[in-house]
């Protein structure tokens, strides 16, 4: 029976370094995904604990035992620490020592005066509860890929149910003393739980590993890498597709005497400049608009749910704020103008393309009447700079 579960332990430090290594080749794969080597860490102090406490198994020293104790306590710890990293990018360094700490203060002392019965069922318990907590990070992001996550989840609040059972059955024993590794059904199940597991979550972390990086080639195939912003092909797979009803208007911006800022201060000032307009443009965006970079110096805002009159003001707004900004290149201090084209919304609707064209006519218009001005397309009433529209 002691071969047996200690073939079931060395199976077990088998799949979890396995799936350690699925999530350091995961993770050399794509250096931005930080948790998978927080969940490498974990997973190799789990991986030195079994072997302590296979050491144990064999010969029941308190000190195996303790380094076991130690390195389990800290290996889960992590894990749920990568866990929360995966859902919110930061990895919460104190709590995860802090969880540790606790898990370590409730097991080892008892092991250390003779009860080690009872610290065998605070080692599980709070195993347990780190286990139901890393499931609950996972849960909480499951909108991200909801197969998978949904998948580890369960397989985490799986693992943790056994080391409940494990706790349970020492408890129903009563057994505060045992002088040795419990031995019981419980431990059986639990360790072939956690070798199974193991092999899901590791083929559940390479299929959410598969569609994260699939979801961020589409992302970059859709996003200005300069700006942040989206692109013209991600503004028309949006828009392209349908007419544009009355309470959505379209805004061209174009920044003046871009190419003279250019021979200036250099591509790296001009993207400066770039940088800046776009995150002004950004900053006016409601819920349900889209800021957008067409190319070069142009970018565009599309406006949904605007009364009468709003999109002359959000575009006068983002000229004002844009043309008082001070921009340092360097040592100098640069002040940039924008020009702007609105064409608001048709009591009639019209395809996206006749909506971008009729804005970018009057682009053309504020451009030919000395630039820093917004043009509205159709009636073609101008608004110099300083003024604001009151009506449409």
């Amino acid at each position: 029976m002691m071969l047996d579960y200690k073939s079931l332990l060395m199976a077990l430090a088998v799949s979890t370094t396995c799936l350690a290594l699925i999530s350091l080749g995961s993770w050399c794969v794509r250096r931005s995904e930080t948790f998978l080597l927080t969940c490498t860490l974990g997973l190799v102090l789990i991986v030195i604990g079994i072997v302590a406490y296979g050491m144990y198994v064999d010969n029941p020293m308190v000190v195996f035992a303790g380094v076991a104790f130690v390195l389990f306590h800290a290996g889960f710890a992590t894990i749920w620490g990568a866990g929360y990293q995966f859902r919110t990018d930061r990895l919460p360094l104190r709590a995860t020592i802090a969880c540790a700490l606790v898990a370590m203060l409730a097991s080892i002392p008892p092991l250390l005066v003779g009860y080690d019965g009872l610290a065998f069922i605070a080692e599980n318990t709070a195993i347990a509860a780190m286990l139901f907590a890393t499931g609950y990070q996972y849960w909480r992001a499951r909108e991200e890929a909801l197969a998978p996550l949904t998948g580890i989840t369960a397989l985490y609040c799986m693992t943790a149910i056994s080391f409940v059972l494990c706790a349970a059955v020492l408890i129903f024993d009563g057994r505060i003393v045992l002088g040795a590794a419990p031995s019981n059904w419980a431990e059986d199940l639990s360790i072939a739980i956690c070798i199974a597991s193991m092999t899901g979550i590791g083929a559940l972390s390479l299929a959410l590993h598969q569609w994260r990086l699939a979801a961020r080639h589409r992302l970059d195939a859709m996003t200005d890498p300069l700006t942040g912003l989206v692109n013209r092909r991600a503004l028309f797979d949006r828009y392209g597709q349908g007419p544009i009803g009355p309470a959505t208007a379209v805004l061209i911006f174009d920044l003046d005497h871009f190419k003279s800022i250019n021979d200036s201060f250099g591509h790296a000032g001009g993207d400066r400049v770039l940088k800046v307009f776009a995150a002004d443009l950004a900053a006016h965006c409601g819920t349900g608009d889209i800021a957008a970079r067409l190319g070069g110096e142009e970018f565009a805002l599309v406006l949904k749910e605007v009364m009468p009159g709003r999109a002359e003001m959000v575009a006068e707004c983002i000229r004002k704020v844009f043309a008082s900004r001070e921009i340092y290149l360097d040592e100098d201090t640069l002040r940039c103008t924008v020009s702007v084209g609105v064409a608001p919304g048709r009591s009639t609707p019209i395809d996206f393309d006749a909506m971008l064209s009729a804005a970018d006519k009057a682009l053309y218009v504020a451009k030919r009447a000395g630039r820093n001005r917004i043009e509205l397309a159709g009636h073609l009433h101008s608004i110099p700079a300083g003024a604001a529209r009151a009506g449409s």
